[in-house]
């Protein structure tokens, strides 16, 4: 278990809602479902982001997955965001904490549906949750597990400042354990102005 900060209470998962300029960060939905699915299915998504790389093509599957989202949340209080577009009200792709079993660590990941890609949602949500964790757990750091010909993510990792510390295997795949320290984080210039 991720140590809670003193005096922190964790929400439940309907409780939370986080914004920022232009995205909703919130709980699952039966609604988000479908659109889940869907980003599962695009293979570009499904290489990185479905423990076998191969695209979800079956809806049960796509059930099974958000499930596994919204059950993170029913288990530990916290768990992978749906991020939604203000302006539209559609469901953007999952980004935020995660921890299952023999996970490396806390990591904050992102995933962004195939239309929504290149807006910079990617970095807007992720700073987001970058911002909750740290706020809210007693962590020094924050990891991002990122394949190496995932270079997408590799970009967004780098925006955020994060590093590389080490190689992990997870999923039969070796992948560069990214790090985002707490005492970089809070130090960020934006913060400070």
């Amino acid at each position: 278990m991720i140590p809670v900060k003193p005096g922190v209470t964790l929400p439940m998962p309907m409780d939370l809602v986080i914004e920022t300029e232009r995205l909703l960060l919130r709980r699952w939905r039966d609604a988000d479902v479908a659109p889940n699915t869907e980003m599962l299915a695009d293979p570009d998504s499904a290489r990185f982001i479905t423990p076998d790389g191969k695209p979800v093509v079956d809806a049960f599957v796509g059930w099974r997955n958000a499930a596994i989202m919204a059950g993170h949340w029913a288990l530990h209080g916290f768990g992978l965001f749906v991020v939604e577009e203000k302006q539209t009200g559609r469901y953007v792709g999952r980004v935020g904490p995660w921890f299952p079993v023999g996970w490396p660590g806390l990591e904050v990941g992102w995933g962004i549906a195939k239309g929504f890609r290149g807006k910079g949602y990617a970095v807007e949500a992720a700073t987001a949750s970058l911002d909750w964790t740290f706020a809210t757990f007693e962590i020094d750091k924050i990891v991002h597990i990122i394949r190496p010909e995932n270079v997408a993510s590799q970009n967004v990792a780098r925006r955020l400042g994060a590093t590389i510390e080490r190689q992990v295997e997870l999923f039969d795949h070796i992948s560069d354990l990214w790090v985002t320290q707490r005492d970089a984080w809070t130090a960020r210039p934006e913060l400070s102005a």
